[in-house]
C-alpha cells in the first residue's frame, strides 16, 4: 500500500486550540484530508484556511465520534479510496506515524490499530487502567490479540460501511472491531508514538464513567450473539 492509496479522516468536536495544528501536520506530510466537524460550538470552517487537499464536512448537531467517522468513511469511499486513516483532532496522534500503520497492512479488509506507546510522561494512570480493562473484553469478543482497543489512530477499510453498527459515539470504536472480527477479518497493531499534554493542557470529551459504561454495554449486548454465532456455524 502506498501513501496515495489512503486518505486521512479527522473527526473533531470542540478542539479549537488543536485542530489547526492537526490539519497542518497531516497536510504537510502529503496526505489528502477529510475533517468532519461534529457540531463544534465554533465551526471548524472558521478556523482553517482552505486547501486543495482538504475536504471539510460538518454535522450541525453533535452526533458522536462514531457517526463522524462514518461520515468521513462515506466521503472517502465516494472519492474512490478503499482505506482511510482515522486520527483524533486533539493533537495526540502524529501524522508522521501514519507511514508505520500503512506499512503494516499486507492484506485485504484489515483494520490496523496504532497502539500507543504509554511509556512516556504525562499518561494518566486512569488511561492505563481503562486500556487494560477495554483490551480484556476486546480480546474476548474478537478472539484476536489487541493491546490498545481504545486507540482512535487506526487504518480502516471502507468495507466497514457494510457492517451493521448500532452505536454512534466512543463505543462505536469498540463495536466496529468486534463486528469486523466476526466477518473473519484481521485486526493488527503497530506501536506508534503519541503526544500526551500535561494535565492542565489536556482536553478530552471522553466521559470516564458514562463512556466506559457504554463500551461495557457493547460487550454485554454482543456476548450472547457471539455464542449464538459459534453454535450456529459449528
Amino acid at each position: 500500500m502506498k501513501q496515495s492509496d489512503i486518505i486521512v479522516v479527522v473527526p473533531t468536536y470542540n478542539n479549537p486550540l488543536t485542530i489547526q495544528n492537526v490539519a497542518q501536520d497531516v497536510l504537510s506530510h502529503g496526505y489528502e484530508l477529510i475533517i468532519v466537524d461534529d457540531g463544534s460550538n465554533t465551526p471548524v470552517a472558521s478556523l482553517l484556511t482552505p486547501h486543495e487537499r482538504l475536504t471539510l464536512l460538518r454535522h450541525e448537531t453533535n452526533q458522536g465520534k462514531g457517526a463522524a467517522i462514518i461520515t468521513g468513511a462515506k466521503e472517502a469511499q465516494q472519492k474512490g479510496f478503499e482505506y482511510f486513516i482515522s486520527l483524533d483532532g486533539d493533537g495526540q496522534h502524529l501524522a508522521g506515524e501514519i507511514a508505520k500503520i500503512i506499512e503494516a497492512c499486507d492484506g485485504e479488509h484489515q483494520i490496523i490499530i496504532g497502539a500507543r506507546n504509554f511509556e512516556i510522561n504525562h499518561v494518566p494512570n486512569g488511561s492505563k487502567f481503562g486500556r487494560w480493562f477495554s483490551n480484556f473484553w476486546a480480546c474476548w469478543d474478537t478472539e484476536q490479540h489487541i493491546t490498545d482497543s481504545l486507540s482512535g489512530f487506526r487504518l480502516y477499510p471502507t468495507s466497514i460501511l457494510d457492517l451493521v453498527i448500532e452505536t454512534k459515539r466512543f463505543d462505536w470504536e469498540m463495536e466496529v472491531l468486534v463486528k469486523h472480527a466476526w466477518k473473519k477479518r484481521l485486526i493488527k497493531e503497530v506501536v506508534v508514538e503519541c503526544y500526551y499534554p500535561k494535565p492542565e493542557e489536556r482536553v478530552s470529551h471522553f466521559k470516564k464513567f458514562w463512556d466506559t459504561a457504554a463500551i461495557v454495554m457493547v460487550h454485554v449486548k454482543l456476548l450472547p450473539r457471539k455464542f449464538y454465532l459459534k453454535k450456529r456455524y459449528r
